[in-house]
């Protein structure tokens, strides 16, 4: 939710409020509607049916759930309850037969008091085939069979050992609210979100000169508290709230046994530490005030701190080492934060609008600094390094004027300033300010014209080299983020009514991003965006929509093997195509209704390297996905209806850096063997609706 979306409700109920204000002379007692009946009792609608998956995929199942073969059951609906005496209840449900599940409930009294319950959970898939010879894939301890550890993959027992292991994760939430109506402009809310995520993810990991892949266990809860009060009078609206957040990581670590010899005496176990324990508190205010009819002010305000205590591990479970002695037991770490915002919106005259906001961003980084002792990969003791807490503060100011002219033409032009002050950084200061100006005319009956162009100017404060780096940094590298940039860009759109049943619509977005003082790092980037979209009335029962669009990206870096000046560059291009359709007919009116809807997606990326050596250059990487849905629904009667899906999904794709890499390919790594998606799914539902 963008920051101003609070103050467009607690607006409304500001108009609300005036509404009720200004009619608390009028006696309505008397007041009758024969047309408008209460509504009591209880209604709803129950979904069942069956659907049937043709084969596994891992890659389809990714926030679906529809990642096995074979039968699911299709069940959610609703029900809804109106007392005479204002208690109300509703409960929805919906996918319960899978892993992408979710019900939620509300319940109270209008006017007064209102409790809500929900629970949802959203399955996460992240390959297809991945297979390891760890015992204990998915913990926090993985060990190996015998046969382990051996010079290189290819003297690995692998063919015997490796096991098949599901990389992904469950999220599972649990909501539970309370809104309370204290009075006439008075509510008070209260809500408590719990979030799991339980599974693995990939992690790769290494010792020296070999590496290993791993699945890394994912056993982690966030609970979020918040209490808000909220005022909404006429002209005045304003809530304080407070809001904690604490998340909570079962694993501190994860320690692996190394399946390469190392020839070095004590490398033979390693640990990493995973997503230590933190915590988040949060004070928050909003203001919104109406002075008069045409001024509009709003104020947001959020002060918080952030804070990370998890006690460290030891530097190393190597026991040749000596471990060195740390200069704390944790981090200490603390962020102070502070958000707030500033609008304010005029009516000049009519069709003359001026909007101004002021939008401030601080993070005050309070973690101690320390000299740290450090380990390279359970093998080596190196030099110690000071650790670099890194703040920030970012000021946007935004000024813009909306003229409305005759003939529906409409004139906006701008002016934005982005600054932000950051600490132990390459740059201590960029400021980037941009110029726009948006045009909308209506030339001809029919027809939408609008253009917007836009130049933007960055920079900064002077580059250094970063503190406390090693080996320190070239000194001609720019950093994107933080390197002067001027961005020129393009965007417009063009409707079109052809006679009383088609619609035509064209849009582009260009950009080019110059990095002119950079050396060494990121030069130019440039994109471009095209497309068109059609909507044609076949008949008063059947519509059909077609569109299609077309993006593409390019950009040029420089950079030094050797560390000093440029001896090589590359080209990066990307683009991606998408072509679609749907239909949607009334076949036999109030009756029978089919639709389909077809998509179809291309992208492509090339690398392209010189660096003064004859090679052949990078494979294309390719994705392909076609999508074909098909629906039907038939109304038995007024409280039963039918519904038919059949949806057909097609995905290939070509990836030079998974292509063909097995577990065992590359002999000083160890890989899951997870190869490019490729695979095509089928899923046939049949389901019926019983309204009461």
């Amino acid at each position: 939710m963008t920051p101003t979306q609070p103050w467009f409700w607690l607006g409304t109920l500001g108009v609300l409020s005036a509404a009720g204000a200004a009619a608390a002379d009028v006696d309505p007692t008397q007041w009758k509607c024969e047309q408008c009946p209460v509504e009591t009792g209880a209604s709803g609608s129950v979904d069942a049916g069956a659907a049937a998956v043709s084969s596994s995929s891992n890659r389809y199942g990714d926030y679906t759930g529809l990642n096995k073969k074979g039968g699911v059951l299709l069940l959610g609906g609703n029900v809804r309850y109106r007392g005479p005496d204002g208690y109300f209840a509703d409960v929805q449900a919906s996918d319960l037969g899978t892993d992408a599940r979710s019900i939620s409930a509300d319940s109270g009294r209008e006017g007064r008091y209102s409790l809500r319950l929900g629970y949802d959970e959203t399955p996460r898939h992240f390959a297809d085939g991945a297979q390891t010879p760890f015992l204990g894939a998915g913990s926090a301890v993985q060990t190996l069979p015998a046969g382990y550890p051996a010079g290189n993959t290819s003297a690995m027992p692998l063919a015997g050992t490796l096991q098949p292991v599901d990389i992904g994760y469950r999220r599972s939430r649990l909501d539970i609210g309370l809104t309370w109506l204290a009075g006439t402009d008075w509510s008070v809310r209260a809500g408590l979100r719990h979030t799991t995520r339980e599974g693995s993810q990939p992690l790769s990991l290494s010792f020296y000169s070999t590496a290993t892949q791993l699945a890394a266990p994912l056993h982690q809860t966030t609970d979020d508290l918040e209490v808000v009060a909220q005022y909404a009078g006429r002209t005045l609206q304003a809530s304080l709230g407070w809001r904690v957040s604490s998340f909570h990581n079962d694993d501190a670590s994860l320690t692996w046994t190394n399946p390469f010899t190392t020839g070095i005496l004590g490398g033979t176990t390693g640990q990493i530490a995973l997503a230590p324990n933190n915590q988040l508190w949060q004070a928050q205010a909003t203001l919104g005030y109406t002075p008069y009819t045409n001024v509009r002010l709003s104020a947001d305000l959020a002060v918080g701190r952030m804070s990370q205590d998890a006690a460290f591990l030891p530097d190393t479970v190597n026991t040749s080492l000596v471990n060195p002695v740390l200069p704390a037991s944790s981090l200490h770490g603390e962020i102070d934060t502070v958000n707030a915002a500033v609008r304010l919106s005029v009516a000049l005259a009519t069709g003359v609008n001026l909007n101004a906001s002021l939008n401030h961003d601080g993070r005050d980084n309070r973690t101690p600094t320390a000299a740290y002792p450090s380990v390279s990969t359970d093998l080596f003791a190196g030099p110690a390094y000071t650790n670099r807490p890194y703040g920030f503060m970012q000021d946007k100011l935004k000024l813009s004027l909306d003229l409305r002219g005759p003939a529906g033409a409409k004139v906006s032009v701008g002016a934005d300033q982005d600054q932000v002050q950051r600490t132990l950084q390459e740059v201590n200061r960029t400021t980037e300010t941009t110029v726009y100006g948006r045009l909308a005319v209506q030339p001809l009956a029919g027809a939408t014209l609008w253009l917007k162009l836009a130049h933007a100017e960055r920079t900064g404060s002077g580059y250094n080299v970063a503190p406390n780096v090693f080996p320190a940094e070239n000194p001609l590298l720019r950093r994107f983020e933080m390197a002067n940039r001027t961005r020129d860009s393009a965007s417009g759109r063009a409707d079109f009514a052809i006679g009383d049943n088609i619609s035509l619509g064209v849009d582009f977005n260009l950009a080019a991003d110059t990095y002119r003082d950079t050396t060494l790092g990121l030069t130019d980037g440039r994109t471009v965006g095209v497309g068109a979209d059609v909507a044609w009335s076949v008949s008063e029962d059947t519509r059909l929509t077609l569109f299609t669009h077309s993006d593409g990206m390019r950009s040029h870096q420089v950079g030094s093997q050797q560390g000093g000046i440029p001896d090589w560059n590359a080209d990066s291009k990307d683009g991606a195509d998408v072509l679609g359709a749907g239909l949607r007919s009334a076949v036999i009116k109030d009756k029978l209704d089919l639709g389909a809807d077809l998509a179809f997606t291309r992208s492509r990326s090339n690398q392209y390297v010189n660096n003064g050596v004859a090679a052949p250059g990078f494979p294309t990487i390719t994705t392909a996905m076609d999508s074909v849905k098909l629906f039907a629904s038939y109304k038995v009667d007024e409280k039963l209806s039918l519904t038919g899906t059949l949806g057909y999904q097609h995905y290939r794709s070509q990836d030079w850096h998974l292509d063909g890499v097995a577990a065992g390919t590359v002999p000083n790594m160890l890989t899951l063997g997870v190869q490019p998606p490729r695979y095509n799914v089928s899923v046939v539902g049949v389901s019926a609706r019983y309204r009461f």
